[in-house]
């Protein structure tokens, strides 16, 4: 499930012109918000597999002290990747994949972003887009 070494680039059909801080609604977290929360306090820290299974336990309420069985639990089954996440799609964030597999946001309209995206030596995984894509 973990991405190593690559670049998830920002869907080409972004609203988003600028990285955006993804918002609650109703007064509550939306997946989005969990996984930015998650990426923007600890970058480097967290692999695909942690920021699944952390994502899933906040929206499920699942109790610390069950947590790591919960885990074996729910990594057990297939997850999407952070390929698929909001962040990119909506808000305008890259997901940056380091070699060990621990991911760190970059907003789209950094000169990191354009760094890693005209790095030739460096995997990319486009987020796919749900209309046609710009031309």
């Amino acid at each position: 499930m973990n991405y190593y070494d690559t670049l998830i680039e920002v869907a080409d059909d972004c609203p988003a012109k600028l990285a955006e801080v993804p918002q609650a609604r109703g007064g509550k977290k939306t997946k989005a918000v969990i996984e930015y929360e998650i990426l923007l306090k600890h970058p480097y820290s967290h692999t695909e597999e942690d920021i699944a299974f952390e994502t899933y336990a906040v929206l499920h309420n699942v109790p610390k002290d069950i947590r790591s069985k919960e885990r074996k639990k729910f990594l057990s089954k297939g997850h999407l990747h952070l390929r698929v996440s909001a962040l990119a799609k909506r808000y305008g964030w890259g997901i940056h994949n380091n070699v060990a597999g621990k991911i760190a946001l970059v907003a789209s309209e950094s000169s990191r972003y354009n760094e890693l995206l005209d790095d030739r030596t460096r995997e990319k995984s486009r987020r796919f887009a749900l209309s046609a894509p710009r031309s």
